[in-house]
């Protein structure tokens, strides 16, 4: 197949583009700066120019492509939430994807069948225990709900052209170099680690190779269709992932980080750490039959945290 990427230099884009190609998948990508992506995924890609996402992509990328994956979108934990940086979060997931469906419909019949665009878990809000399915009523409650559902929305657009369209809503992505556990690690290597605030929020996580092996098969599979929980089969309590961390690394983890300090140095976005939500990937196992090479926490950990 031929496969476009947006987003593909990110932490997950260059782990996807790995394993499209391992299968032979042919890829595109779109991006602002075509030489540094090619330095940084190898000239086996095909790179063309997308300077304002706001704009229409160039059409001649889409010739040939089989399906569209959609990973764009300013880091949510990269910096504190100022007006300036929320408007830039919601902003790039928003207008890109608009772009994008505006591209698709430009194209009319030459368009990809597929459009699987990325979501994520905070579009269900604040859950508590309670444990949260893809068929639960979501709730525009909060910034990221708020963001999610407003990005949601541009991309079902596509379905009003004909276009199979796969809602992949992410959790909390393990993996080497990047991610929670690059911010994480130094501080447990210390012996400074430990619960954040309560630690009895859940933490809902996916192992970065399992992620973007859902991702391959939503670009090439016709049931996978509509909103998807992109995430492991065991969420953890954040108290149970630190003690989890903790042994694999061989450090202490009880340092508790009180709700409070987390909230004077992040600001808003301490929500996205002292809430979490208890999500369950029910339509990756009943319908999808989903494989996890990490199903585990400490699998996925042990793979990940050195």
């Amino acid at each position: 197949m031929k496969i476009l990427l947006t987003g593909a230099t990110g932490f997950v884009g260059k782990v996807l583009v790995r394993q499209l190609q391992d299968v032979g998948d042919e890829v595109v990508i779109l991006t602002r700066h075509t030489q540094g992506a090619a330095l940084n995924l190898g000239s086996a890609c095909h790179f063309f120019q997308w300077n304002d996402t706001r704009e229409l992509p160039p059409l001649e990328a889409f010739a040939g492509v089989d399906a569209v994956i959609n990973l764009m979108g300013e880091g949510i934990a990269e910096k504190r939430w100022s007006d300036e940086q929320k408007k830039k979060i919601y902003n790039s997931r928003i207008d890109g994807t608009r772009s994008l469906v505006k591209a698709l419909a430009a194209l009319g019949s030459a368009a990809p069948k597929t459009f699987v665009s990325t979501s994520a878990i905070g579009i269900y809000g604040k859950r508590g225990d309670e444990e949260v399915y893809e068929s639960e009523t979501v709730k525009d409650q909060d910034f990221l709900s708020h963001v999610c559902v407003d990005w949601e929305n541009e991309a079902l657009k596509a379905e009003a052209l004909g276009i199979r369209v796969a809602l992949m809503r992410v959790g909390v992505v393990l993996g080497r170099k990047g991610g929670a556990l690059a911010k994480m690690l130094p501080i447990f290597k210390l012996g400074g680690g430990g619960p954040l605030g309560s630690g009895k929020q859940w933490m809902s996580w996916i192992h970065i190779e399992d992620l973007a092996a859902m991702y391959v098969r939503a670009a090439k599979e016709a049931s996978f269709k509509g909103a998807f929980n992109a995430t492991a089969p065991y969420p953890a309590t954040n108290a149970d992932f630190s003690k989890m961390l903790g042994k694999v690394l061989k450090r202490p983890a009880f340092a508790p980080a009180p709700g409070f300090m987390m909230e004077l140095v992040f600001g808003e976005m301490s929500t996205v750490i002292l809430d979490g939500q208890r999500v369950i990937p029910k339509r990756m196992h009943d319908e999808a039959h989903f494989h996890y090479r990490y199903p585990t926490l400490e699998m996925a950990l042990k793979e990940t945290a050195f």
